[in-house]
């Protein structure tokens, strides 16, 4: 009896917290079902007559808003964030983690910058993608995109080499193997969660930036990040309270879908190392 009641309180208290945690996701969700007369005079959890409208006001295409074009923007550039840092960061991560190059000025100088908040960046970066023809590109965006995930792109990689075996290194060097068969041969595929992750946390980070979004695109590459602010007053006489949650309800998904897909495996790669030896 003692034990039953020990894990009712457990899931109790889970539940709770899991309520709490999500009310705002929750919350975000039913708005988005609700008609604007249902929102005004019911702001509850319930919805009394579920409705699609809003979604369909969503991704109804328009002259000024179409959300299939931010949606592709942002897919793109989060892309180009989320890969790049992994193929540069990579041999980088082996240089510090094997040859100790960088390790006592590099390394921390690239990580620190990280502590940096973004704005600091805006003005020189501004100006310098107006002389680079950069503005309003996919290509812009996504490089600036990669240049806020490599700080935790190279921390994880260096890690993740630094849990490889060294004996793996020297069998495979007493074999005849050169540097590249040793990298793409051994230390990837034993990486390879590591690398997951980096491109799951690089992904979701790019996909969520709002600044330089915000900043650096006018109306080719536009985010989804900055363009579902444009549906927010989008029917006129103020904002749109259920279109604007249906909008927020399709931007989250993405990132949200990946993340719960693929949770198991980055906490299995954050883990890995901990009770190395």
């Amino acid at each position: 009896m003692r034990r039953r009641l020990k894990t009712a309180l457990r899931w109790l208290v889970f539940a709770v917290a899991a309520f709490v945690l999500n009310f705002p996701v929750l919350a975000t969700l039913v708005t988005s079902l609700k008609t604007n007369a249902e929102i005004s005079s019911n702001p509850g959890l319930w919805v009394f007559k579920p409705t699609l409208e809003n979604y369909a006001a969503v991704l109804t295409v328009s002259d000024r808003l179409n959300i299939f074009a931010y949606l592709q923007n942002s897919l793109v550039a989060a892309l180009i964030g989320s890969i790049v840092p992994i193929v540069l960061c990579f041999p980088m991560a082996y240089a510090i983690a094997r040859r100790e190059y960088g390790q006592r000025l590099f390394f921390p100088l690239v990580i620190n910058l990280r502590a940096l908040p973004l704005i600091i960046f805006a003005i020189p970066l501004y100006m310098m993608y107006r002389s680079l023809g950069l503005l309003d590109t996919q290509l812009g965006l996504g490089l600036i995109l990669a240049v806020v995930n490599l700080p935790l792109a190279l921390l994880v990689l260096v890690n993740a080499i630094n849990d490889v075996p060294l004996e793996l290194e020297e069998a495979a060097r007493m074999d005849g193997a050169k540097l590249g068969s040793v990298l793409f041969r051994i230390i990837v595929p034993v990486c390879r969660p590591a690398l997951l992750t980096v491109f799951i946390f690089g992904f979701i980070t790019a996909w969520n930036e709002f600044l330089f979004g915000l900043m650096l695109t006018t109306r080719d590459a536009v985010p989804m990040t900055v363009g579902a602010s444009f549906f927010f007053a989008s029917g006129g006489g103020g904002v749109q309270w259920g279109v604007a949650a249906a909008v927020i309800v399709v931007a989250a998904l993405p990132p949200m879908l990946l993340g719960m897909l693929m949770y198991r495996r980055i906490g299995g790669s954050m883990m890995a190392g901990a009770i190395k030896g």
